[in-house]
C-alpha cells in the first residue's frame, strides 16, 4: 500500500524523486486564437463539470492571502479587476484579508495562524498572491514562510494542482526558445501536491557516524496517486485524450508504484492514449518538443520542478496562473506560478497578469461562474493585443503593476 524510499546525504540535501507524466501531441493555437477563447473551450474545462466548491449564488465570500513581496500590489490589481467583472454581471464578491507566510511569521510568529485557515475554511474561495523573501530564509524549518504553505495545503485536502502553460501570439518572442519551437505549445501540468518527499516521515537531520546527515522519505499510498491520475484522465478526456505520466520507475520503488497505480487507473479511460516518461527525460523533451506534450500528470517534487520549466515555454511566470483543488467539501486555492519577487517589491513593477487569471481559475472551478472567467481571460487578451506589457515582458514602454489592473479592468 505504501512505497517508500529514503534518500540520503551527507549534507543537509533533501533528495527528490517520485512521480509521473504523461506526454501527448495537443492541438495547436491558431495565430488569431485568444486566451479566452482557448479556456473557456473543451480543452481547458476538465474539472468544471465536478469540482464547484459551492453552487452560482449572487454574493461570494473571498478570502485574500497578500503574502509577502510583490502580494499585496499584484492581489490589489487582481481585486479591481474582479470587482469590475462582478459589477458588469450583477454579483457582489465579499474580500477579505488574512495573513500567511512571512507577513503572518511578523504578526504571530506562525506561517499559517490558525485565524487564516478558520477564515479559509469558511470562504467559498481563496486567492492567493506569493511568500517568501531572504528575511525568513535562515528561520527554522516550523517558521519558515513555505511551512505555511505546505501546511494549508494539507489542511484544506488540496491534493490536486493544476498549471497550465499556453503560448500566446503576441508573446511568442518573449520566450527565450526559438518561436517555432514553442508556437501552439498548450501544456497542463497537473501535479500530485500533498504527498511525495515533501511530506513523507520521517525526515529531518541528525548526527551520523559524526557527520551531519540529512534525510527524507519519497512516499506514496496507492490511492493517493489514483486520485491523481483519475484528475489528469478527466483533464486530458476534455482536451486531446492523452496523458503523459512522468516518473522515475527504472530506479525507485515509489515510482513504480506510481506507474503502477496509473496503469491500471487508465483501463477506466479507453479512448485516452498514455504514455511513460522518465523525469531527466521530460526535462529535456520540454525543452526541445513541447508540443508533443498535452497533460503532465506527475508527483509532488517532480511536478515542482517540471511545471516551473514549462512555464518559461511561454516566456514569463507573471503570465501563469494556477490552482489547487481537492474534493467539494472546501474552497480551492487560486495562485500565480511565480514567487514574491523582494528585489521588486514596493516598486509597481510586478505583472499582475497571472494573479488575474488564477483569479479567472476561482471563477471557473470554485464559484461556478464561467462566463465571468471568460470576461476577465478576454480582458487580458485584449491588453496583450493593445500592446500594452510590464517590464518583464518588454524592455521598453511598460506600464506599471497598478495601471495594467485597470486596463484589465476596462476592458472587462
Amino acid at each position: 500500500e505504501i512505497a517508500c524510499m529514503m534518500f540520503k546525504s551527507n549534507f543537509c540535501i533533501p533528495l527528490l524523486l517520485a512521480g509521473a507524466v504523461s506526454a501527448f501531441t495537443p492541438g495547436h493555437l491558431s495565430p488569431g486564437m485568444s486566451l479566452a477563447r482557448f479556456s473557456r473551450g473543451q480543452r481547458f474545462s476538465g474539472l468544471t463539470s465536478s469540482r464547484m466548491a459551492v453552487s452560482r449564488k449572487d454574493s461570494y465570500d473571498v478570502t485574500l492571502l497578500p503574502g509577502d513581496g510583490i502580494g499585496p500590489e499584484i492581489i490589489k490589481a487582481a481585486v479591481v479587476a474582479c470587482k469590475a467583472v462582478a459589477a458588469k454581471q450583477g454579483f457582489t464578491i465579499n474580500f477579505k484579508e488574512a495573513l500567511i507566510g512571512g507577513a503572518a511569521l511578523d504578526a504571530h510568529n506562525d506561517p499559517l495562524p490558525d485565524v487564516t485557515l478558520k477564515q479559509m475554511k469558511a470562504s467559498d474561495s481563496v486567492l492567493l498572491a506569493a511568500i517568501g523573501g531572504p528575511k525568513w530564509d535562515k528561520n527554522p524549518r516550523e517558521l519558515r514562510p513555505e511551512t505555511g504553505l505546505l501546511r494549508m495545503r494539507k489542511a484544506l485536502g488540496l491534493f490536486a494542482n493544476l498549471r497550465p502553460a499556453t503560448v500566446l501570439p503576441q508573446l511568442i518572442d518573449a520566450s527565450t526558445l526559438k518561436p517555432e519551437v514553442v508556437a501552439g505549445v498548450d501544456i497542463m501540468v497537473v501535479r500530485e501536491l500533498t504527498g511525495d518527499v515533501y511530506f513523507g516521515e520521517p525526515k529531518g537531520i541528525t548526527t551520523k557516524d559524526g557527520e551531519r546527515f540529512g534525510f527524507n522519505n519519497m512516499c506514496y499510498k496507492e490511492s493517493e496517486v489514483r486520485r491523481i491520475a483519475k484528475v489528469a484522465f478527466d483533464i486530458a478526456s476534455k482536451r486531446g485524450n492523452k496523458v503523459c505520466s512522468v516518473d522515475k520507475a527504472n530506479v525507485l520503488d515509489v515510482s513504480q508504484l506510481w506507474r503502477d497505480v496509473v496503469i491500471e487507473e487508465h483501463a477506466k479511460y479507453p479512448k485516452v492514449e498514455l504514455s511513460h516518461m522518465y523525469v531527466d527525460n521530460a526535462a529535456m523533451q520540454l525543452i526541445r518538443n513541447p508540443k508533443q506534450f498535452d497533460v503532465i500528470v506527475t508527483g509532488n517534487i517532480f511536478g515542482d520542478i517540471l511545471s516551473d520549466e514549462a512555464s518559461m515555454l511561454v516566456g514569463s511566470l507573471g503570465m501563469l496562473p494556477s490552482a489547487s483543488v481537492g474534493d467539494r467539501s472546501g474552497p480551492g486555492v487560486f495562485e500565480p506560478c511565480h514567487g514574491s519577487a523582494p528585489d521588486i517589491a514596493g516598486q509597481d513593477k510586478a505583472n499582475p497578469l497571472a494573479t488575474i487569471l488564477s483569479a479567472a481559475m476561482m471563477f471557473r472551478y470554485d464559484l461556478d461562474r464561467p462566463e465571468a472567467a471568460e470576461a476577465l481571460e478576454r480582458a487580458v487578451n485584449k491588453v496583450l493585443d493593445d500592446g500594452l506589457r510590464t517590464a518583464d515582458l518588454a524592455r521598453e514602454n511598460t506600464i506599471g503593476c497598478r495601471q495594467m489592473g485597470e486596463e484589465v479592468a476596462k476592458r472587462v
